[in-house]
C-alpha cells in the first residue's frame, strides 16, 4: 500500500530522502523516512517504502534501482515490491521474524561488501532481533539509522492522533533512542550501552532514521545526548 509521502529531497552529496507515513493501527499514521544513495548510474534504497507513480518515476530517472537495504528486523514491508518490480539486491542481517521475505541476496556484514564503495555497516550485537546502521562518507558523515536512533524535529506525517500520543508515550521532539525498540531488542537483564557507545565511535555530522526528520548537521552531538538519556540510571 502507498501511503502519504513527499518529494524526493536531497541531503547531500547524490544522498536523497522521501519522507512518507505508513499506519501502524488504524487510527494512527506515524512518520516513514526513505533514504537513496546515488553511485554512478545506481541508486541503494535505505529503509524502502512504496512511492506514488509520479514519484517513482522521477527515482527511475535518477538511475537504476541496484541495492534495497533492510536496517532494522521491524522494517520491511515495501522490499518484496522493489526487489520483485526492480529486480534489485537484497541486503540484510538474517534472523529478523517480523518480514521473512525477500529472499537475502547479501548478507549485511559478509566478507567486508557494502551497496556503495564511501560507506560502512555498524551492526549492533546482543539484541533480541537484528538491527545495524549505514555510514555514509560524503559531507561529514551521514548517517542512516533504522529504529534505534530516531529524531523528531516536528512531527509531520504524523496524523493527528499520532501528534498527541508520541509525546506521551516516549517520542518527544528532538534525538531519542527509540524507547520501544530499545525495550524490545534488550535481552532480559541485560544493556544495549555499550552498543551505543560502539556507534558513537562513528563519525557523522548529519543523521537520517526511518523515523522522525533529518538532522542536517549536529548528529554525532546530538545522538551523544539521546544515548545518556537512555541510559541515565546504568
Amino acid at each position: 500500500m502507498i501511503y502519504p509521502h513527499g518529494d524526493i529531497e536531497k541531503i547531500g552529496t547524490d544522498a536523497f530522502m522521501v519522507r512518507g507515513s505508513i499506519k501502524i493501527n488504524p487510527l494512527m499514521r506515524i512518520t516513514r523516512n526513505m533514504g537513496i544513495i546515488r553511485e554512478d548510474h545506481e541508486l541503494t534504497l535505505i529503509n524502502p517504502i512504496r512511492l506514488k507513480k509520479k514519484t517513482e518515476e522521477k527515482l527511475k530517472d535518477m538511475g537504476e534501482v541496484k541495492n534495497i537495504i533492510r536496517l532494522g528486523a521491524f522494517h520491511g514491508i515495501d522490499d518484496p515490491y522493489y526487489v520483485d518490480n526492480f529486480k534489485a539486491q537484497f541486503w540484510s542481517q538474517p534472523g529478523g521474524t517480523t518480514y521473512i521475505e525477500p529472499v537475502l541476496d547479501i548478507e549485511i556484514g559478509m566478507g567486508g561488501l557494502t551497496p556503495v564503495h564511501d560507506c560502512e555497516f555498524f551492526q549492533f550485537q546482543g539484541t533480541t532481533q537484528p538491527e545495524c546502521a549505514l555510514l555514509l562518507k560524503r559531507d561529514s558523515g551521514i548517517l542512516f539509522t533504522c529504529d534505534a536512533i530516531q529524531h523528531y524535529g516536528d512531527y509531520s506525517y504524523n496524523n493527528w492522533l499520532a501528534r498527541i500520543v508520541m509525546p506521551r508515550i516516549g517520542f518527544p521532539k528532538g534525538t531519542i533512542v527509540g524507547p520501544i525498540w530499545l525495550k524490545l531488542m534488550t535481552p532480559e537483564g541485560g544493556s544495549l550501552k555499550s552498543e551505543f557507545q560502539r556507534l558513537l565511535q562513528l563519525e557523522f555530522n548529519s543523521l537520517l532514521s526511518a523515523h522522525g526528520t533529518f538532522i542536517t548537521q549536529g548528529a554525532r552531538g546530538a545522538v551523544i545526548n539521546a544515548v545518556s538519556a537512555a541510559f541515565s540510571h546504568d
